[in-house]
């Protein structure tokens, strides 16, 4: 697995929920489909949340990525199941790796628009977000109609005034465009936000070093 490929997946780990002001139907726990573009191939990718914590997972190739997170972006593990090679790792993110990945997102401000659209059922308005370290702008839609827990949400896109349901996904100077598919509100099956005990833990250094990266 590349590694860029995986600063991309480690970007939308942390945009791949988000909150609503006012909404109609809050959810407490559940999973947020979505769908993406990592490195010229379509990913199809899954986001569980419940009020503490996260995961975000997706396959690359015969790889199981899992990205765990908590509720105030503190801690970090990624988890890399490759059934075929035997592999089972859990990757632990230092407390100034977690540090070092938020002060290198972008520092948005929001221009909510008038243009409206229906997006994967979804009433979205557009919202134009504009970063102020490198003064580019990003178009954003952003729906309403729910609630979600903060859980692995971005802080840039906390002041957006709703859940974003077609956005850009930022990581290391990477971008890539994410379109939320549908929320579900059933429980998260017990285990989602845990690291199994037959993972071995090993430090993102590693992690970069099996990914070919540096």
């Amino acid at each position: 697995m590349n590694i860029k490929f995986l600063h991309v997946a480690l970007g939308l780990a942390l945009t791949a929920t988000a909150m609503s002001a006012s909404a109609q139907k809050k959810y407490t726990e559940g999973v947020v489909s979505l769908t993406t573009n990592m490195r010229g191939q379509q990913v199809d990718a899954k986001g569980y949340f419940r009020a503490d914590s996260s995961a975000f997972t997706f396959t690359a190739g015969p790889a199981t990525i899992k990205i765990l997170t908590d509720a105030g972006a503190k801690s970090m593990a990624v988890l890399v199941d490759v059934p075929v090679a035997n592999i089972k790792k859990a990757a632990i993110a230092t407390p100034d790796e977690v540090d070092q990945a938020m002060a290198e997102m972008p520092a948005l401000t929001f221009a909510p628009g008038t243009e409206t659209k229906l997006i994967s059922g979804f009433n979205c308005t557009k919202v134009v977000a504009t970063d102020t370290k490198t003064k580019k702008t990003y178009d954003l839609w952003i729906t309403k109609d729910i609630d979600v827990p903060i859980t692995a949400i971005a802080k840039y896109y906390r002041a957006a005034g709703g859940f974003p349901v077609q956005y850009t996904s930022f990581s290391q100077g990477q971008t890539t465009e994410v379109t939320v598919k549908s929320v579900d509100g059933t429980k998260v099956p017990a285990g989602t936000f845990g690291i199994p005990a037959d993972f071995d833990k090993i430090s993102m250094d590693d992690l970069k070093a099996m990914s070919g990266g540096r």
